[in-house]
């Protein structure tokens, strides 16, 4: 092989391996980037001014008060602050009494209400486990040679015949919270022994985070 083309093939496997090597990285970084952005811009709005009030007051000694960063880590340390104490108050009366009031507030405005009970109900479900068919299941999608990962959310049944009809939330990697609602037949379900927990760790590492086995015909394939 000539040498212009062994060096060009170094370089190829230089540059897959540098690539490689920082892809987690940087896909870590982005993630904790916003949510850290995501939490510091929720508490900004009273941070900037109460910082920039501190700082005018007494300038030499705190004016590095007024600078965006040290402003950024109060408000994000202020966000962690309120998540933390809500959710100390929800696991006491008090706090129990304020969430049913808040949701009845909610629950006056339509499009609100429609959100915030849709959000609320697929976090509690994905906390319990369905009656009948287990949470977490592989599903034929996008065609039949192919699995998914999906959680059942809810078992309903077909008009007429009664078959038993699973809603299935798939969601995409490495982003969870964007998927596609597929509504399969039980029977066409490969269940799992997975937990959520474990699911997600799969889906978001790219399948990388994952037992050495995994079910993927369904009972009635294998019957």
């Amino acid at each position: 092989m000539p040498p212009n083309a062994k060096s060009g093939k170094r370089l190829q496997r230089l540059f897959l391996t540098g690539l490689l090597t920082l892809l987690p990285i940087w896909l870590t970084w982005v993630v904790v980037k916003f949510v850290f952005v995501l939490l510091s811009d929720l508490s900004k709005p009273w941070v900037q001014p109460l910082s920039r009030q501190i700082a005018l007051s007494n300038p030499g000694m705190l004016g590095w008060f007024d600078d965006p960063w040290v402003q950024t880590a109060i408000a994000l340390l202020a966000t962690l602050f309120v998540i933390l104490a809500v959710g100390w108050l929800a696991r006491r009366m008090v706090g129990q009494r304020l969430l049913r009031w808040l949701e009845s507030v909610i629950s006056r405005v339509p499009l609100a209400s429609t959100i915030y009970g849709s959000a609320r109900k697929l976090l509690d479900i994905l906390q319990t486990q369905p009656d009948g068919t287990q949470r977490v299941v592989l599903i034929d999608f996008p065609h039949t040679e192919m699995k998914s990962i999906g959680f059942v959310t809810r078992v309903i049944r077909e008009q007429g015949t009664g078959r038993e009809l699973a809603a299935v939330y798939v969601p995409t990697t490495p982003n969870p919270t964007s998927g596609y609602l597929e509504i399969v037949p039980v029977e066409k379900m490969t269940p799992t022994d997975w937990t959520v927990d474990q699911a997600m760790s799969f889906i978001i590492s790219g399948g990388a985070v994952s037992p050495d086995t995994i079910p993927f015909s369904p009972p009635s394939a294998q019957a």
